[in-house]
């Protein structure tokens, strides 16, 4: 008996913590931001679709992706292609992927779609959330997907020629060259060997791989 009437005081308890005294729980209650009958407000933000109730952050339900985002609203456009909101600064200037919101992050392997976590969309179109993009920095620069750069890097390169010119090779190797495919442009060159690394022909950038045999000319074999 009273254990039953400890249950029943710290139902009540729980019912009062709810909202206002017309709150009853045992009865069909249909959703809505206010009372009927107090008017108390139940949430500051309220959603008749998603039935969300939050406080005011500049929230908007998005129709096209079917869940409410935080805002403001004006601050965004859904890309149908990706299938997902993106800051507006980016309408027109970013690389499409089909539904590409649908994989997870390849750095936390978590959910982009659903996450209250900005997306980071990179030159190549695939997204990071944007912690997951900062992280990757201090480590690299290539998207762990295509291995494409995931920022200007151009300012780098130019650094990275002076750095060559300056640091020529031993003269067993002034002649060596390589094949090379680069991440950035997917062409294929052949280049002349350096150990700081190897520029590629047709979009200059030192993001490249080495796709090939080193050759030495016949006259330094």
């Amino acid at each position: 008996m009273a254990s039953s009437t400890l249950e029943d005081g710290a139902r009540g308890q729980a019912q009062r913590r709810r909202g206002c005294e017309h709150y009853d729980r045992g009865c069909l209650l249909k959703a809505q931001q206010t009372c009927e009958e107090c008017s108390t407000l139940f949430g500051e933000y309220y959603c008749s679709v998603c039935h969300l109730f939050d406080k005011d952050k500049k929230q908007y339900h998005c129709e096209n992706c079917g869940i409410c985002r935080i805002g403001p609203k004006e601050d965004y456009f859904h890309c149908l292609k990706c299938n997902l909101c993106l800051a507006v600064n980016l309408q027109g200037k970013h690389k499409c992927i089909e539904n590409v919101s649908r994989q997870d992050c390849p750095i936390c392997l978590e959910d982009i779609h659903t996450s209250r976590i900005v997306a980071r969309v990179l030159p190549c179109g695939h997204l990071l959330h944007k912690t997951c993009y900062e992280d990757m920095l201090k480590e690299g620069y290539r998207c762990p997907l295509c291995m494409h750069s995931a920022l200007d890097m151009s300012r780098h390169w130019r650094q990275l020629d002076d750095e060559v010119a300056q640091t020529p090779m031993p003269s067993e190797y002034q002649n060596m060259t390589v094949d090379i495919l680069c991440n950035d442009c997917n062409g294929r060159s052949t280049v002349q060997f350096h150990i700081l690394g190897m520029k590629c022909n047709i979009c200059e950038s030192y993001n490249t791989t080495q796709a090939g045999r080193y050759k030495i000319s016949l006259d330094q074999q």
